[in-house]
C-alpha cells in the first residue's frame, strides 16, 4: 500500500460551540461542516479535523460507531520559517505552552491544550524526515 497522508483526524469533545471558538477563533481553521448536536469539521491544510460529540457517534447506526475518552493528541505542522511566529501568535492569544521539546537536528516542537484538555502540538516541517 502506498498511502499519501492521513486525510482526517478526530477529536471527541463535549461542546461544539466551544470547539468552534477555539479551532476557528484561535487556531484560525475554517469550518467546513457543522451539524448541531453531532459534529463540527475544520479544514487544516490539506487535511480535515473532525470533532464529534462521542455520546452521539458511539451509538451510530448508519456509520460505524466510534468514540474516545481521555487526552487525545494531534500535531499540526507549520513551515520551519513560521514556527516562532505561530508560537508568538498563540502566546499573544493567551495560549499556555505546556512543554517545548528539542528533537534531532535541533528542531523543536511545542505543546498546549485545547479547552477540552486534548494535547496539541506544533511541529516544524521536516521533523519526521
Amino acid at each position: 500500500m502506498n498511502f499519501i497522508q492521513i486525510k482526517e483526524s478526530c477529536l471527541y469533545l463535549s461542546d461544539l460551540d466551544l470547539a468552534e471558538d477555539f479551532y476557528q477563533g484561535i487556531l484560525e481553521m475554517p469550518v467546513i461542516s457543522k451539524v448541531p448536536g453531532r459534529h463540527i469539521f475544520f479544514r487544516c491544510g490539506t487535511s480535515v479535523l473532525l470533532c464529534f460529540l462521542p455520546e452521539i457517534t458511539k451509538n451510530e447506526t448508519t456509520l460505524p460507531p466510534h468514540y474516545a475518552k481521555g487526552k487525545q493528541h494531534i500535531a499540526f505542522e507549520v513551515n520551519k520559517a513560521d514556527y516562532l511566529k505561530v508560537k508568538s501568535n498563540l502566546l499573544q492569544k493567551g495560549i499556555i505552552i505546556t512543554h517545548e521539546q528539542e528533537w534531532k537536528g535541533g528542531l523543536k516542537s511545542f505543546y498546549f491544550e485545547d479547552p477540552f484538555g486534548h494535547v496539541l502540538e506544533i511541529v516544524p516541517k521536516g521533523i519526521w524526515e
